[in-house]
């Protein structure tokens, strides 16, 4: 038969199928390097009717088959030794169950603080590279500092949403920066501006769990639960939300993974736990905290998480030894430890709740669970003394220890803020050396972490010692996934990965370590660790211990050979000064490399809002309409250190009206001007130590009425004292001295409202009436403030007021 010669139409169409077939394996390449994808060629046929077309739907990015489920989850401010699985005293039976069907890793480390170790959780880089050097309140303008996570350092909820994972967020976020907290955003760096489709939590560092200060996506919760729950708590509510959430995800689209990330918070400050959960722990820990270091070292050692010849490092001298309390002091101090404990084992209790739903599912064997106990060492915020309430602490005023005694069987309960005292935060982080914050050794920088993946985990109940970091959680995630970091993220060049996965480790338990350097530093602390030795900063500056603000070169080196020396017991730097040296260099190479520099040792000179971006700053008058609540500290305006004016347009009506006309803060302290059985009232609440009213004694008659509170500020240095006066339609209904003010914060959680208080009373005698609206008409509120600057002189009285709390306290 004759061949015929290809028409032009033939040619044509073969060159299509070649350059089709080309696209096929461009966009396949692509697929793996830049997200969003491409957008795909139209595969169908398009005709003049649909008689002579071929429909074509474009295909949605799908994780690949097989692709587990992720649950990530990571506790808050827990010691490497407070939880049952790693030999502590704390049962914490639903970590001990995925240890069972998983993995234990001893070596895993954190970034000594909460925002910054967040930061490299989810983005797979070293927190300075994602410019979190340290907390979202204390932003500086460096790089590495000023707390707007680059969009070079992709997270991984954005890269497993475009890959066809659902996403979800619970609990915890404070990575974002704390001039763009408040309802006017921006909200790209909000939990849904992150990749997360859902977010239910909080945005701050910490919140009370009784009532916190709930968001939901990107608004606030304005009905929130407790008002109508007397025993709720935010542990079992985010719970219920992830439950709810997976079920309904699993129920619409079976076929398509999830990942959830559900870090609740617990068990930073303040420690709230159910009486009945309190209950279970009297008595467990009036040994104290030295032998609790002895009972705990001797358990890990039996359970095999750490080597035979680990030594006990010692106890600072700065905290006192057990025995040399008195009675009082240890009766205080084990109450304090029951509350935390309470704490840790009831959120344990709610997480364990979230992994019975995914085993109902039936989908436990393919969900790759990741729970991270701690996201640094555990806390010594609490001072020496343990506090009441935290913010006594944060504002530099002591509390009476008679008082915090009178009160201890309140402790955990919804009327306190409280926090244990710095000994048991040491004892929780045994056998190592120091605690959160404290970036230089693994008191602060170790936690234990479990990795259960039944369908992929042969090794069920090993212990796993390669060193890691929080980094390496990303590219263990990505592999596990099947998937790869794409080079560029909507548009942006993407920063390399600077974590290696942790796949590795399942199947190869004596395998070396592939995370063989890594830098630390916080607030000056500073390590290196490289192939097994570690070379740590003596610290200087302690939350216990008041001293000047120290110069980053007054640090001393100490040097440490970490494989054969698992708790840094044994300072080798007098008898190795050359290996010393090489590491220090080290150091120095990765903090150019990684944003560290410059480095600066003070935290709270990092709190004034004058060096960063601001919504306030310049602005003398605030106008607001009721209905304006939830608006956070660092977007309200800055009453702190100077005078202002409260000015309230009302209308009574017929028969009075009572409520809240603005008010900051709240139990655990702020300020609130309102109407109480009729008559004005301005009530101050200093940390909970004082207590400051003024109020009129007539009730005002119906009609339009101006109340004014104006505040004329003493001066001389931060937190003095003022004159108070409250006047109605320009006459004096009330004056009286405030004798000391905050100087440093007026609440950690708490927000600034009007027309009614969404959190908890500043003035416990409406406390019955909340959320207390006002039930008069309420035009409008107008805040003015005083344009007064602090001296250089006042701003060192920051550190100075802060030495006089802690000597007070010792």
């Amino acid at each position: 038969m004759e061949k015929k010669a290809p028409s032009k139409a033939m040619k044509w169409a073969a060159v299509g199928s070649v350059l089709a077939a080309a696209t096929v394996i461009t966009s396949a390449a692509v697929d793996q390097e830049v997200l969003p994808r491409p957008e795909p060629p139209f595969r169908g046929k398009i005709g003049r009717t649909t008689k002579d077309s071929k429909p074509d739907f474009p295909k949605e990015g799908r994780a690949p088959k097989g692709a587990p489920n992720i649950l990530l989850i990571m506790t808050d401010d827990v010691g490497f030794s407070a939880a049952s699985t790693f030999g502590g005293p704390i049962p914490t039976p639903a970590l001990d169950r995925l240890a069972a069907h998983g993995l234990r890793f001893t070596q895993f480390n954190t970034c000594a603080l909460c925002s910054p170790t967040r930061a490299a959780l989810l983005t797979g880089r070293n927190h300075h590279t994602c410019a979190t050097g340290l907390v979202m309140e204390t932003g500086t303008g460096y790089p590495g500092y000023n707390t707007l996570m680059p969009k070079s350092c992709g997270s991984i909820g954005e890269v497993l949403r475009q890959n066809g994972y659902n996403t979800s967020w619970y609990g915890k976020n404070h990575n974002v920066p704390d001039w763009q907290g408040s309802q006017a955003g921006p909200f790209d760096l909000w939990p849904t501006g992150l990749g997360f489709e859902y977010f239910y939590g909080f945005i701050g560092g910490e919140t009370d769990q009784w009532h916190p200060a709930l968001v939901e996506n990107t608004r606030p919760v304005l009905s929130p639960p407790y008002y109508q729950d007397p025993t709720y708590i935010l542990d079992r509510d985010l719970a219920d939300h992830a439950i709810a959430w997976m079920r309904e995800q699993h129920a619409l689209a079976p076929d398509k993974p999830f990942f959830a990330y559900y870090v609740p918070g617990a068990t930073h400050a303040p420690h709230h736990a159910p009486k009945e959960w309190i209950a279970r722990f009297k008595g467990r820990f009036d040994q104290g905290w030295d032998k609790l270091r002895q009972e705990t070292m001797a358990w890990q050692k039996e359970l095999g998480l750490i080597p035979a010849d680990t030594r006990l490092t010692p106890r600072p001298e700065s905290i006192p030894a057990w025995d040399t309390l008195d009675a009082d002091h240890k009766r205080l101090y084990a109450r304090m430890m029951e509350v935390y404990a309470a704490a840790l084992a009831h959120c344990d209790y709610h997480i364990s709740r979230v992994i019975d739903a995914v085993e109902q599912m039936g989908e436990l064997d393919n969900t790759l669970i990741i729970y991270i106990q701690g996201d640094n060492g555990a806390s010594s915020e609490g001072t020496l003394q343990g506090l009441l309430n935290e913010m006594a602490f944060w504002n530099g005023i002591p509390e009476d220890f008679n008082e915090v005694l009178r009160r201890m069987d309140d402790l955990g309960g919804p009327l306190t803020y409280n926090h244990y005292p710095v000994g048991w935060a040491h004892a929780l982080d045994t056998p190592f050396q120091w605690v959160k914050q404290i970036a230089s050794h693994f008191g602060g920088t170790r936690n234990g972490m479990v990795i259960s993946w039944p369908a992929r985990i042969k090794d069920k109940g090993g212990i796993r010692s390669q060193f890691h970091h929080v980094i390496d959680i990303v590219p263990t995630l990505m592999e596990a996934a099947g998937l790869k970091f794409p080079t560029r993220l909507n548009g942006v060049k993407q920063k390399p990965l600077e974590g290696v996965s942790m796949l590795y480790t399942f199947d190869q338990s004596e395998a070396p370590s592939r995370h063989r350097t890594q830098y630390f530093e916080i607030i000056g602390n500073r390590g290196i660790y490289h192939d097994g030795w570690m070379a740590s900063t003596t610290p200087l500056a302690l939350n216990w211990v008041p001293v000047p603000e120290p110069n980053p070169d007054d640090f001393t080196w100490e040097l440490y050979h970490v494989t054969e020396d698992f708790s840094q017991a044994d300072n080798l730097a007098a008898r190795n000064p050359a290996k010393l040296k090489k590491l220090q260099a080290l150091f120095d190479r990765e903090a150019w490399k990684y944003n560290v520099y410059p480095i600066q040792t003070s935290m709270l000179a990092r709190f004034d809002t004058a060096i960063r971006p601001s919504l306030t700053r310049g602005r003398s008058e605030f106008t607001y309409s009721p209905g304006m609540v939830r608006i956070p500290e660092g977007a309200a305006p800055d009453i702190k250190n100077k005078s202002f004016r409260l000015t309230a347009e009302v209308e009574i009506p017929e028969g009075g009206a009572q409520g809240m006309l603005v008010t900051q803060g709240g139990r655990f302290s702020g300020y609130g001007l309102y109407l109480l059985d009729g008559r004005p009232v301005f009530h101050y609440n200093l940390a909970g130590v004082a207590r400051y009213q003024v109020a009129g004694r007539d009730q005002l008659p119906a009609g339009k009425h101006t109340i004014v509170l104006d505040f004329t500020y003493d001066g001389g240095g931060i937190g003095k004292g003022g004159l108070a006066i409250l006047t109605v339609d320009g006459r004096k209904a009330g004056e009286g001295r405030i004798e000391r003010t905050l100087p440093f914060r007026i609440s950690l959680d708490e927000t600034l409202d009007v027309g009614e208080d969404t959190g908890t009373p500043v003035c416990e005698d409406y406390a019955e009436k909340m959320p207390f609206k006002f039930t008069g008409t309420l035009k409008q509120v107008v805040i003015n403030i005083s344009q007064e600057k602090l001296s250089s002189k006042d701003t060192r009285a920051v550190e100075e007021a802060r030495n006089l709390c802690e000597a007070a306290r010792q």
